[in-house]
């Protein structure tokens, strides 16, 4: 497939928005102009095989829109409003349905209902086979993928207040709020859930509440905020987390990696680094790119660094996938690496449409699927 020659205006940071008193500020990490140039990649020797098995097409992509995956599915969204589940054996379409209004939160779904939300602040539902249940409005804007289970819908607007409904009748549940500071980052942020236990990011704090009436159960912080102003202090959590067990990590926007037990509600490890994307991990390790795109690997039981190197340097990473033995990541040319956990070296590279991928790679059996700036939704399958 031909790649298209990297675009510099692509790589300054994407999607990240901020609230202060209520007024909407663009926060821009850094001018294309100001960047460095990217790294020359690597010349390697493929140790895995792996191939394009499809590819759908969902028109150029405003927000970092993340497919969910669940059942042998994925379900995907389009800016402009198109929700649809896909078998992830051969792509085939399954359902879909229409939200009505542009997209601006990834997708949520547990197979039986699937969620989107809406420029308008809409939490949109949809059943099993595409058809609208219902749509509700939140008071805030909503970067976040709605999370789906229990037959409950819930979500954060970026004034991290937490919202939960009824899946099958849109029935506003409960609300959890609470102080925060003014100033907050819109970026898909942590909403998971532990047995019987919502997991929800407050700023650079995770707590764990009771899903049925919203209540706390526990208050954990990831990370110090540090800085002389607002700005430099904002260290949301970035989500998706990455779990093992009662075991949760996430990344601190530009602060820390750090680690819970979702089981005692106390924290494992912090570990200090900047960063900005969502980290990948599993049993063994976490793995996650800074600001500069140097990627580290940390043993998820301490915190302990196992590997660190500079190979794809000021590449505009996406946010990363463990699978398997592998660690799967895109970057600003389109491009979608496959590197060994366990080592870090460079398995295998295969390509997109020479545009950014974005958000995070999402797996289902043995299929990886990434999203592609201007909409292309590619599925790879490494052997």
């Amino acid at each position: 497939m031909p790649v298209r020659a990297p675009r510099r205006a692509e790589r300054a940071l994407w999607g990240l928005w901020s609230l202060a008193a209520g007024v909407a500020l663009s926060l821009v990490a850094g001018c294309a102009a100001d960047r460095p140039d990217p790294k020359p990649l690597e010349t390697f020797e493929p140790k895995v095989t792996g191939r394009q098995v499809w590819l759908d097409d969902l028109g150029p992509l405003r927000f970092a829109l993340v497919p969910a995956a669940r059942d042998g599915m994925f379900f995907l969204a389009s800016s402009d409003g198109l929700v649809k589940a896909l078998r992830a054996e051969d792509g085939r379409e399954v359902w879909r349905g229409d939200a009505g209004a542009e997209i601006t939160a990834g997708v949520g779904s547990d197979g039986r209902f699937t969620s989107v939300v809406t420029r308008a602040n809409e939490v949109v539902a949809f059943d099993a086979k595409g058809t609208q249940l219902w749509r509700k409005r939140v008071p805030a804007a909503v970067v976040s993928a709605p999370f789906v289970a229990g037959e409950r819908i819930f979500v954060v607007t970026v004034d991290r207040v937490v919202h939960a409904f009824d899946a099958q009748e849109g029935r506003r549940l409960w609300v959890y709020q609470k102080p925060g500071d003014p100033l907050t980052l819109a970026q898909p942020s942590v909403l998971a859930a532990y047995r019987n236990t919502l997991l929800a990011a407050q700023g650079p704090r995770l707590v764990g509440l009771e899903p049925t009436q919203g209540e706390l159960n526990w208050d954990v912080a990831l990370a110090t905020p540090r800085g002389t102003n607002e700005v430099e202090r904002l260290a949301d959590l970035v989500g998706p987390p990455v779990r093992s067990g009662s075991r949760f990590c996430a990344r601190a926007f530009q602060a820390a990696v750090a680690c819970v037990d979702a089981e005692r509600g106390t924290l494992l490890w912090t570990r200090n680094t900047g960063g900005t994307r969502a980290l990948a991990g599993d049993a063994e390790r976490v793995f996650g790119a800074d600001a500069n795109d140097r990627i580290t690997a940390w043993r998820a039981d301490s915190g302990d660094v196992l590997w660190s190197h500079e190979r794809f340097m000021h590449r505009g990473l996406s946010g990363m996938l463990a699978v398997g033995p592998l660690v799967v990541f895109g970057d600003a040319d389109g491009y979608v690496h496959f590197l060994s956990a366990a080592s870090g070296e460079t398995q295998l590279r295969l390509t997109t449409d020479g545009t950014p991928v974005v958000g995070v790679p999402v797996v289902s059996g043995t299929t990886v699927l990434v999203l592609t700036r201007s909409g292309g939704a590619f599925a790879f399958r490494p052997h």
